[in-house]
């Protein structure tokens, strides 16, 4: 008997989905298209360098997918499904902080966590979570009725579940139950033709057009899809010049000199797409809705805590000199302010233990009667070892939350005479069934292993020779 493994699985769900989306929203197909013809580009005119954070095959097949569900118990059979493709929940993202607008979610984000399952399909699914028991944006009376909607939908066919959890048991699937459990999942992530309640929907618009896209209706579905590209610049120029609105900004670390470090994202604008709208008479009508878009990301180097405090320190002195300087360019204030506040080259990077490498031995060294060293800047700067940059898997909340609200028609409301709801990496935890893990642990992890390999591979070629 035939069986897919989980691997093969994943990218088959990736591949479709990114067909069903691109049906649905004829734009996405256009950003594909861009990005794969930047990525050419790039690679003709880098060559091999341009593969240094990953093939371009894998960049070429990458992408990763937005969803919002409402409940606790939706998120669960969410990891379940995601369980399946052997996807787990990494890192906890407050976007209720991040934004500056209303956007009452927490979010974490589906997806492999072995470098060997990153390598074959690195697909990941960034999933954000109502929270309506904030008060700083719903009021008891609300809250109420909205948790009472949520309870009474159901996202995913028991049918699916099943097979989800069959999946994850076993690390595979019979080709007959893969095919029907393919088929199944990207059905339930499609844009529902069901008629909206209008009324119903524009109330909680009021409160955030998130609100709205989650608990609005009776079905969740694909928010997003974003390929990954070698150079995000281009691509924005690129669809500006197809005339795509694209929202105003790329998200994340500025272009500059040095080392592309963690996650630059952009998007083009949410479309008007038609929908059925049920009015308070009881009638039907054909309206229109602004929730989905297209975006893009480019990929750099994962960073450690310390690089990240850095990181979160540049930003603020950013913002800071803006706030001082409105009229100013943001891409020429942050570029000046990185050039002289962060590490130049991926040595000093590595060195400086501000971003997470792997090391690979040297083991073609010429013989200079030295021998290796004991400290991490001679081995690399005397050729005995070559670091290699770990890339950046996961997310950043203020940008997540940038492209959100880039791509919202309004601010929302949000009152904050009222107290926050805590929410974290534990509560969430709590609510998918199984551990949301901490990126930095899976980076360190992957890092500890190859430096104790580079050391046993150096003592051994001292050795021989």
């Amino acid at each position: 008997m035939t069986t897919i493994p989980q691997w093969r699985l994943r990218a088959a769900f990736a591949q479709r989905l990114s067909e069903m989306y691109g049906r649905e929203v004829p734009a996405y197909t256009t950003l594909v298209e861009v990005s794969r013809e930047v990525n050419q580009d790039v690679l003709r005119q880098a060559g091999p360098e341009a593969e240094r954070l990953g093939s371009i095959g894998r960049v070429t097949a990458e992408r990763h997918g937005a969803i919002r569900v409402g409940t606790p118990a939706e998120l669960h059979q969410v990891a379940r499904i995601f369980g399946a493709l052997g996807m787990r929940p990494v890192g906890f993202y407050d976007l209720r902080e991040a934004a500056s607008s209303a956007v009452p979610v927490v979010s974490t984000a589906f997806r492999p966590i072995e470098a060997g399952e990153l390598a074959r399909n690195p697909f990941r699914v960034f999933t954000s979570m109502l929270t309506p028991a904030d008060p700083r944006f719903f009021t008891p009376d609300l809250r109420e009725r909205l948790e009472r909607f949520l309870a009474a939908r159901q996202l995913f066919p028991p049918e699916l579940l099943e097979l989800a959890d069959q999946a994850e048991r076993h690390g595979e699937l019979p080709e007959a139950a893969a095919e029907r459990f393919l088929h199944l999942a990207v059905q339930a992530f499609e844009l529902s033709t069901e008629p909206v309640d209008q009324a119903w929907y524009e109330e909680l618009a009021r409160v955030s057009g998130v609100a709205a896209d989650i608990g609005g209706v009776t079905s969740t579905h694909v928010n997003h899809l974003t390929p990954r590209v070698l150079d995000i610049d281009e691509l924005y120029r690129r669809m500006t010049g197809r005339g795509i609105a694209m929202i105003d900004a790329i998200q994340g670390p500025p272009r500059w000199s040095g080392p592309d470090v963690l996650l630059r994202q952009t998007s083009f604008r949410a479309l008007a797409e038609p929908r059925a709208l049920r009015r308070p008479d009881g009638s039907v009508t054909t309206g229109s809705l602004r929730v989905r878009f297209g975006e893009v990301e480019a990929r750099g180097i994962a960073l450690t805590p310390a690089g990240r405090a850095g990181y979160d320190t540049l930003l603020a002195k950013t913002d800071a000199h803006l706030a001082a300087h409105p009229d100013a360019d943001r891409g020429e204030v942050a570029r000046s302010i990185w050039e002289q506040g962060f590490p130049a080259t991926e040595r000093d990077l590595a060195v400086e233990r501000q971003a997470f490498f792997t090391y690979e031995p040297v083991l073609d060294r010429p013989r200079d009667g030295r021998k290796p060293a004991a400290d991490l800047a001679t081995l690399i700067d005397q050729g005995w070892v070559r670091a290699v940059p770990v890339v950046y898997e996961d997310f950043l909340p203020r940008s997540a939350a940038g492209i959100f609200q880039s791509n919202l028609s309004g601010k929302g409301s949000r009152n904050d005479t009222q107290a926050a709801v805590g929410y974290d990496a534990d509560r969430l935890s709590d609510a998918i069934g199984r551990p949301v893990l901490d990126p930095f642990a899976l980076y360190a992890e992957q890092q500890g292993t190859s430096l104790e390999h580079v050391a046993q591979a150096l003592e051994l070629t001292e050795a021989i020779r």
